[in-house]
């Protein structure tokens, strides 16, 4: 395996415990010791090698009836996704008859030697017993692959953070998980995050609110007239520069389905916070335009001071359609002369939309990208989400890996300026009507095929835990960095000639080996190596 100072390897150990039916893959333990087995390693110079149980969750709603042949199954059941650290001697049972695996992690320390290393599995029982031995050989490259050249965004769901911490939002608990939240999206290769300025008006049930989550202090001071207390936004933003975000994107102006709608602010009137916009305030209300002609431009004020405005995402409306395109714009029209000079974007899939001149950087879904890729439109981002289901890259529970893989792959072929995925942490059902168990419900309620609410999990004391889907993601994104590396340094063909050599690569059309994007991995680092010597 081919990697570099401050890269990651990940392997797994498969086992199957013995039983009465099934073969002997693993001996059976001595009389009297408990079947619980661990994988430990002898120390290798720079690396860092940390193991996690792969943990089973149910399952229920796996795949719309108009799904394609590519998919693992489709069946209820349990499957294996989170992955539970195992601290130093902490074991793992062992189920008869059963398939279970440990995810291994090996850090190679940013400050390594190149050169060749070999990192040795042992799996053995709790009394010593060794089942099992494997040899891991790592070549380490002294190349430093160039920082991630998209914005690669994602949705963090704060109602989700408050309902698992136990506790209100922006209180020490909460901001505890937050930040754990924030980790697992810039571990997840993310450089941006949804920052809740006021409560995000997505996913929420026509006539309804989801909890408050909003650091924008509002007082209303005379009629018509605001005073904002911006110090929660600046915390905020100041422990994402902490974690490494590059980018922030604020939520949307206008509510989902058609942008007829305000979002819900909350306003201090008289000591009292009240909600002053929602589902009932037309977008066009000449209140919240008053409201956005004071807020908007203090806003930007201390985005521009505290970020950089030029680094900052605002949004109209999520997901409008050709039909909705007259309340659209005239939502539009009510910020677009606030926001002059910034960058708005909205995921779209018509691009009807964008003739009409209504959406200027389409971020759009991975299944209608051929319509903008094919008149040359530029630049776009690409998103994926529920909707996305047949043929294309995404990230459910039953697509494989090599499907979640190849979008590292897709967004340099495309030439896509940014990324967007909506469910980090969508821990509540459809339309937000009640919160979630996320090891028992993976499927916002039965209304999004498993995996696609999120990809990380809820861990004991404000911790988080990852998935497999969420390190095949980070994956891609890494895929992604070698790419425009090894491009910016000898050229476009080189990196054809490693990922299309046929150019045959689209957006459904991409290999389906796992392994192949291993071989890919190797072959990328190999030629920056190389032209770097030369």
């Amino acid at each position: 395996m081919n990697t570099w100072p401050g890269g990651r390897v990940s392997v797994q150990v498969a086992l199957l415990a013995p039983s009465v039916t099934a073969g002997r893959v693993v001996p059976a333990p001595p009389e009297g010791v408990v079947p619980f087995i661990t994988v430990t390693s002898p120390p290798v110079d720079s690396v860092t090698v940390s193991s996690f149980a792969v943990d089973l969750v149910p399952a229920r709603f796996l795949a719309f009836e108009q799904q394609d042949r590519n998919y693992l199954r489709t069946d209820a059941g349990l499957w294996p996704d989170p992955l539970r650290p195992l601290p130093i001697g902490e074991a793992v049972k062992l189920y008869p008859g059963q398939w279970q695996s440990i995810w291994v992690d090996l850090d190679i320390a940013p400050d390594a030697a190149a050169g060749q290393k070999t990192i040795e599995l042992v799996v053995q029982l709790t009394d010593g017993t060794e089942i099992a031995r494997h040899r891991v050989p790592i070549t380490v490259f002294d190349i430093r692959p160039d920082k991630l050249g998209i914005v690669n965004t994602i949705w963090m769901h704060c109602d989700g953070i408050a309902h698992q911490s136990r506790s209100e939002p922006f209180s020490p608990a909460f901001m505890a998980l937050a930040e754990s939240c924030m980790q697992a999206a810039r571990d997840l290769g993310c450089n941006s995050i949804l920052v809740p300025a006021w409560t995000p008006p997505l996913d929420t049930a026509i006539g309804a609110e989801r909890l408050p989550t909003q650091l924008v202090g509002i007082t209303e001071t005379a009629a018509g007239e605001y005073r904002f207390d911006f110090d929660r936004l600046i915390d905020w933003l100041a422990r994402m520069r902490r974690l490494g975000f590059t980018h922030a994107e604020m939520p949307h102006f206008f509510t989902q389905w058609g942008a007829n709608a305000t979002p819900a602010i909350y306003v201090d009137h008289d000591g009292t916070v009240e909600r002053r916009f929602g589902w009932d305030v037309a977008a066009t209300d000449p209140s919240y335009r008053l409201f956005l002609s004071q807020f908007i431009p203090a806003l930007r004020a201390v985005l521009d001071r505290e970020w950089g405005l030029d680094r900052c995402l605002f949004h109209i409306s999520d997901e409008p359609e050709a039909h909705m395109a007259p309340g659209f714009g005239a939502a539009r029209a009510v910020v677009e002369p606030l926001l002059e000079g910034c960058t708005i974007i909205d995921a779209m899939s018509d691009i009807e939309l964008y003739d009409k001149g209504l959406v200027t950087l389409p971020v759009v879904s991975i299944d209608h990208a051929g319509d903008f890729l094919a008149r040359d439109i530029a630049p776009i981002w690409l998103y994926y989400c529920v909707a996305q289901h047949r043929e294309v890259a995404n990230r459910f529970f039953a697509t494989p890996p090599a499907r979640n893989r190849v979008l590292g792959s897709q967004l340099w072929l495309t030439g896509a300026r940014g990324f967007l995925h909506w469910g980090l942490n969508f821990w509540n059902t459809a339309h937000s009507t009640r919160p979630v168990d996320p090891f028992r419900e993976t499927d916002a309620g039965g209304a999004f095929p498993a995996g696609d609410p999120f990809i990380i999990y809820p861990g004991p004391e404000n911790t988080i835990w990852h998935s497999i889907r969420g390190r095949v993601a980070a994956e891609a994104m890494v895929d992604l960095q070698l790419m425009e590396t090894l491009e910016s340094l000898a050229g476009r063909d080189a990196v054809l000639s490693i990922v299309d050599p046929d150019r045959t690569l689209t957006l459904i059309h991409y290999p389906q080996d796992p392994n192949h994007f291993h071989r890919q991995r190797a072959r990328l680092v190999e030629a920056i190596a190389e032209v770097r010597t030369q």
